[in-house]
């Protein structure tokens, strides 16, 4: 893990980037006094309200079904990407 500090017009943070196994940022630590002041500076910051649509749902009701009935049917994730990458 990588850390950091960020410097801009409203104050430096302290973040820490997160890395997978092979060097690829997958996400970001914000220290909670940070997030703290982040909220109480934009008050909307955790109003963002994520709706999924109905469609999206069924999808994911009926693979799991599909998953449900034949659960030896699923494939690896790790090995089915081990495989794109060979046919890249």
């Amino acid at each position: 893990m990588l850390s950091f500090v960020v410097k801009s017009k409203m104050r430096p943070m302290n973040l820490q980037y997160i890395s997978d196994s092979e060097g690829q940022t997958t996400g970001v630590f914000i220290p909670i006094d940070e997030w703290n002041y982040l909220k109480s500076k934009y008050k909307e910051i955790e109003k963002e309200e994520i709706s999924i649509p109905d469609w999206h749902k069924n999808l994911v009701r009926e693979r799991l079904d599909e998953y449900n009935k034949k659960p030896g049917s699923a494939l690896d994730f790790d090995a089915s990407m081990d495989e794109i990458k060979k046919s890249l």
